[in-house]
This record gives structure tokens, C-alpha cells and sequence, in this order.
């Protein structure tokens, strides 16, 4: 079955995480992806996790983001390379990059100038803050964005401060935001047969998220603050609690889940207790319910505890490694990991995240060697060997 972006032909300058990630969701759905690297590969490939792979330039962090994509390398500071790269574009139906605004212009392939060669182009151009604005020249990195948009005063705890998400979900987000702004504008161009620029801030996008966040300042005046482990609810029972000789993570949100919460943990007998007779009651007394749930949790396991009260109707979870969860039953069931048979032997990697009826994401080749579609791609523009062989002596590619 067809998948969704099945012949979109897509030019990627992306690098890192933000950019890569985009295109690779759109690589899963079927688009045909050349990631356009300098001669020498981004530094993504050779992150130092692994020593392995990373000498092998296929680094875990940038395989995970770069599968079904073919690589071309390119030195953009050589004429010859522009050439390259107009040619491809007069094909192309999408551009992404993520450099600094200004930057693909003065190598003479920014928007306005690709446009001409081809108007029906979809450029998606990723940064730290947009295009335009007094910050646009500023860069865009994850944990800056994670600070000035708002999200580390929410996160953490009073008594440590502030703390950084622990992966890099500024990078991430944005790049879905990338993949569905792209996405909109191909359906738009469906409808009116013309291309257009997709201008995704790092900052705005986050922003974009936090939008419960946002509308609680901006309609009630509600200041936010450092909430450690509590969810936005701000229930006292959708928080996390000791349990054993580890955590549980309970997220007990309504009256007949904390009914359901307090008849598994054995304690009918505070029903009656005033203290805990309605929300306000037990958002004043929170550090007395606190203490009678986690006595309770103590006498078994946080996972005995996740069964128990799942079953019983109040929702929770037992904190699970990433190495723990890719094997969780719901995950096997759903093939949300997805596996690929490789030089390497038979390697794993998460896939889109949502499941279509019919052409849905699917993983068919690992992410690639540096420069291993040269060839193919210059061959398909119509350059033979020798002039491949010619570009090649001249470090062009």
C-alpha cells in the first residue's frame, strides 16, 4: 500500500537533531529524503556514546533519526556544488534546512532563489527564532530554548531549582513541528499549485506546546512555578510516591479514582477523616495523605502496586528504563519498535509513533554511510562517471 508521502522528493541541509528529526518522519511515510553533509559528515555521526559506532560514523543518536534517507556529500563553498544543488532542486518538491536565517542566501540557495528555479517548492527553513525578529540571528540550542521559553521554571523541584528535561525535547517537538508544517504545505499546494516557505521557530514551537501553560498566565493571571513531580492537575494524588524500595508514579485525578486509590491501599477508614473529605481539603493536608498512601505502598513493590491499582481503577505507573519499556508487552503488540536487518546484524529503532490504517511508517534501510547515494544521485541528474570522477579530484563531493 502507497504510503502517504510515497514520491515527494525532499533536498535536506538539516543537521543535528531538530532538522534530521523532520525528515525523517516524512522519510518513514514513504518521502524520498537526500541529506545533503559537508565532505567530512556532520559531527552527529561520531558523538562520542559509543566508540564503535561512533569510528564507523553511524553514531546510535544520529542512526535513530536518519534511517531511509540516501546521503549525497557536498562542499557548498564550491560553485560547482551550487550547480549540484540547483539541479536537484528543479526536481525537488521540498528543501529543509536549519542554519542560522541568512545563511543558504548568501550561498545563493535561499528560498527566493530556489523559488525561481522552481515555484511550486515547499522550503521549510528551521531555527532558533525565526526568520524575522530582533533574535532571529541568535542560535537555537535545546537547553537555551528549554530556559527562555518557560519550560525549566516548571520543571523541578523547589528545594534543587530548575532542571532541564532529560532528552532533548525542544529539538524534538520542533522538529514535529517541522514534519507537520511541511505536511500542511504540500496539502495546500494540492489546492492552490504553489509552493511556499515554512518558517518553524524552536522558541515559538515550544511555545505551541505549552499552550495550557501559556492560557493559564494569559486568562487567569496563574503564575507557574517548579512542581517537581506533580501533574498540572495539581491533584495531590497525581504525584510521585515511595513505594517499596522504589517510586510510583500515581495519577489519581477524579473521585472515583481516588475511592478506587484509597480501597486497594486498605485505608476505607479515611473516608471520614475531614482532612481528606473533598480536593480542597486534601490540597491543604497533602504532606498527612502523603504519608498515609506511601505507608501503605511501603508493605509492597512499585510493580505489584501498578498491577494492583491499575486493576482496581487508579491510574499509575512504576518508573520504567527505556531498556525496560522497548520490550513492554504494549509495545511489542503494537510493533512500535521497529527492526531492520543491517551489515551490523539486526538493529532496533522507534518508529513514527501513530499507526495508519493502510501505508502507515515504516523502517526499510539504516541510516546511511557517509556519502554511500553520491553517485546514484548525481547519475540520476544526468553526470556520468567521469565527470563524477572530475568533481571528486576537485573535493566537490
Amino acid at each position: 500500500m502507497t504510503r502517504p508521502f510515497e514520491g515527494v522528493k525532499i533536498l535536506d541541509f538539516t543537521q543535528v537533531l531538530a532538522g534530521p528529526y523532520a525528515s525523517y518522519q516524512l522519510a518513514l511515510l514513504g518521502a524520498d529524503v537526500i541529506k545533503v553533509e559537508r565532505r567530512e559528515g556532520e559531527d552527529m555521526r561520531r558523538t562520542p556514546l559509543s566508540r564503535e559506532w561512533a569510528e564507523r560514523g553511524l553514531a546510535p543518536g544520529w542512526q535513530a533519526i536518519n534511517g531511509n534517507k540516501k546521503s549525497l556529500t557536498l562542499d557548498l563553498a564550491k560553485v560547482e556544488a551550487i550547480a549540484i544543488v540547483k539541479k536537484l532542486v528543479a526536481e525537488a518538491d521540498v528543501v529543509m534546512e536549519n542554519f542560522r536565517p541568512g545563511v543558504m542566501d548568501k550561498l545563493g540557495i535561499g528560498y527566493a532563489a530556489l523559488s525561481e528555479i522552481n515555484p511550486k517548492l515547499i522550503y521549510c527553513a528551521i531555527s532558533g527564532f525565526g526568520q524575522t525578529g530582533p533574535e532571529r540571528a541568535s542560535p537555537g540550542y535545546d537547553g537555551k530554548i528549554q530556559a527562555l521559553s518557560g519550560i525549566m521554571a516548571i520543571t523541578g523541584h523547589e528545594r534543587t531549582g530548575p532542571t532541564r528535561a532529560g532528552f532533548a525535547v525542544c529539538d524534538v517537538l520542533t522538529g514535529a513541528t517541522a514534519a507537520f508544517g511541511v505536511s500542511s504545505a504540500l496539502f495546500q499546494r494540492i489546492r492552490t499549485g504553489k509552493g511556499q516557505m515554512v518558517d518553524v521557530s524552536m522558541l515559538e514551537a515550544t511555545l505551541a506546546f505549552l499552550a495550557g501553560q501559556v492560557a493559564d498566565y494569559s486568562v487567569a493571571g496563574h503564575r507557574q512555578k517548579l512542581s517537581g513531580n506533580q501533574a498540572v492537575s495539581r491533584k495531590p494524588t497525581a504525584n510521585l510516591f515511595k513505594a517499596g524500595e522504589g517510586f510510583l508514579l500515581l495519577a489519581v485525578n477524579n473521585e472515583k479514582q481516588y475511592i478506587a486509590l484509597m480501597k486497594a491501599l486498605g485505608r476505607d477508614d479515611t473516608f471520614d477523616d475531614p482532612r481528606f473529605s473533598n480536593w480542597f481539603a486534601r490540597q491543604e493536608n497533602e504532606p498527612a495523605l502523603r504519608a498515609v498512601i506511601e505507608g501503605a505502598l511501603a508493605q509492597k513493590s512499585a510493580r505489584d502496586w501498578e498491577k494492583i491499582l491499575e486493576a482496581a481503577g487508579a491510574p499509575c505507573a512504576s518508573i520504567w528504563t527505556i531498556e525496560e519499556v522497548i520490550d513492554h508487552p504494549q509495545i511489542a503488540a503494537r510493533s512500535a519498535i521497529q527492526e531492520i536487518d543491517t551489515p551490523y546484524g539486526r538493529l532496533r529503532f522507534a518508529g513514527s509513533g501513530f499507526r495508519l490504517a493502510h501505508g502507515g511508517g515504516r523502517l526499510e534501510s539504516m541510516a546511511p554511510a557517509l556519502g554511500a547515494h553520491t553517485e546514484e544521485v548525481l547519475s540520476a541528474i544526468g553526470y556520468d562517471g567521469a565527470a563524477i570522477a572530475d568533481l571528486r579530484a576537485r573535493e566537490v563531493i
